[in-house]
């Protein structure tokens, strides 16, 4: 029976499975009701979930991890003939499992990968410790020689008491509560813990890293930040969370929180901006990895917002840009990775600048599927952009050689000062210049460009593919 179970759940855990076909309370396409009296789960007063060995359902959209491997619960109860609690996982891995969440007919849970899911024990997981737990951890110091034994006389009420190791325990909070800036990666954070305990332990943090923990959902993520009145910056990249639905997030917990990081968390465009009004003095928001599809203009939140990468997802369609060209602060865009082949400001005309992106000035396109020239004569339109990122697309690594491509777009962009990276001084911008008119030259007199201006008339196809060029000649002839 062992290898029938194995071949199932994928862990390793437990007795086999017989045939639940047999039992009478089993109903083809759906799981056997659990017992009546069924066990309960407990909740210390750390906020934190303990697991007993009998039915519990509070573990229900929890993360976990089970020897490295992450994963979130989706069913708890029995599983007959089996006696005792199983948890049904969906692994973030789905090699890491063997089946959908069914077996024999029977819909335990559900999947998005027919191999995502396992049943294991309770006992075989990892659910993971409140932050002030993690906190302490890393960051409490080790008693040093002089401090291990040592005894002290202090007064309580008329009473004196003597003490041992209490230097220690000063030191400890002292350290603790000076804490400005603190890293809990891979730390198995899962909740806030008991209510205010952040508040009096470290209650000076500015910047807190949670990147790859097990936190299930931003409601946790609140009452983590609540107690954090300073906090300015917050990575909470590879934690799968829960956002909430419904009316806007109204809160003063992140009145403070000017950086945001939820790379790989799983949001939605329609859950950043159901939460944004709670972020009343972002400037910077990272939101690489998540299949996001922009599908809303942001109305009335992420006014305040500098910087915003959406690095590494599905941007394919210029129009979802548009419904991001109006915030009004937004200097850095970062679009490395989304598919990007083209843009059009529709707008503005040749030799125009738009009213879209007003204030960027800097822009990265890296690794996407740029491949003609008319993306970068585009760009020329935006009124602000000082520095440009564009590597590894089809058009620079193309036949040209590096140096030809770069000057190529120094010329095609009169106000970049940067490009990728590397200062354009006005010596190189100069000479970028005249090889572009020289190299162009015979094209633009075939047609119709004349010094002469009064016969000086190219033709419109020109003008689209050089937008420059007129302004280049007239400048150089002056």
């Amino acid at each position: 029976m062992r290898g029938h179970w194995n071949a199932l759940s994928g862990a390793g855990a437990g007795a086999g499975l017989g045939n639940t076909s047999l039992l009478p309370s089993a109903v083809k396409g759906q799981p056997p009701r659990p017992p009546a009296a069924a066990g309960r789960s407990h909740i210390l007063d750390s906020g934190c979930l303990i697991m007993s060995d009998t039915l519990t359902l509070d573990v229900i959209g929890q993360r976990i991890e089970v020897n490295g491997e992450y994963a979130t619960v989706r069913f708890s109860g029995v599983v007959p003939p089996v006696a005792g609690l199983w948890l049904g996982v969906e692994w973030d891995n789905p090699e890491r499992g063997k089946h959908d969440g069914s077996h024999e007919g029977i819909v335990y849970f559900k999947c998005r990968h027919p191999t995502g899911g396992s049943f294991i024990r309770p006992n075989k997981v990892n659910f993971g410790v409140d932050f002030l737990t993690a906190v302490k951890n890393r960051y409490a110091l080790e008693d040093g020689p002089d401090d291990h034994g040592k005894e002290q006389i202090i007064t309580i009420g008329k009473k004196p008491v003597e003490t041992i190791g209490f230097d220690s325990v000063i030191k400890q909070q002292s350290h603790l509560n000076n804490l400005q800036e603190i890293s809990l990666r891979n730390c198995a954070v899962s909740c806030a813990g008991e209510k205010g305990g952040i508040a009096r332990t470290c209650p000076n943090i500015t910047r807190v890293d949670v990147t790859k923990n097990l936190l299930s959902s931003w409601d946790e993520v609140i009452r983590i930040a609540d107690q954090l009145k300073n906090l300015v910056v917050l990575d909470l990249s590879e934690n799968k969370l829960q956002f909430p639905s419904g009316s806007p997030v109204l809160t003063g917990t992140f009145s403070t929180l000017k950086v945001l990081v939820l790379n790989q968390t799983g949001i939605t465009w329609a859950e950043v901006l159901q939460c944004a009004p709670g972020w009343p003095v972002l400037e910077e928001l990272y939101l690489d990895y998540n299949n996001i599809f922009i599908s809303e203009r942001p109305s009335n939140v992420l006014q305040t917002l500098k910087l915003l990468d959406l690095s590494s997802n599905p941007l394919i369609d210029e129009n979802q840009l548009f419904l991001i060209a109006y915030l009004p602060r937004l200097e850095q865009l970062i679009l490395s990775d989304t598919g990007i082949s083209s843009i059009h400001f529709p707008d503005a005309g040749i030799g125009c600048k738009t009213s879209m992106f007003p204030s960027l000035q800097y822009l990265v396109v890296n690794d996407n599927r740029i491949s003609q020239w008319s993306f970068i004569n585009e760009l020329n339109k935006l009124q602000s952009l000082r520095a440009l990122s564009c590597l590894r697309n089809p058009l620079t690594e193309g036949s040209k050689e590096a140096q030809t491509t770069r000057q190529l777009i120094i010329a095609k962009i009169g106000q970049l000062k940067t490009l990728n990276k590397c200062e354009i001084l006005p010596e190189e911008r100069r000479g970028a210049e005249l090889d572009y008119r020289k190299a162009f030259g015979n094209e633009w007199k075939k047609a119709g460009g004349h010094q002469d201006p009064e016969k000086n008339r190219p033709n419109e196809e020109f003008l689209a593919a050089h937008p420059r060029y007129q302004l280049l000649c007239h400048s150089m002839s002056t």
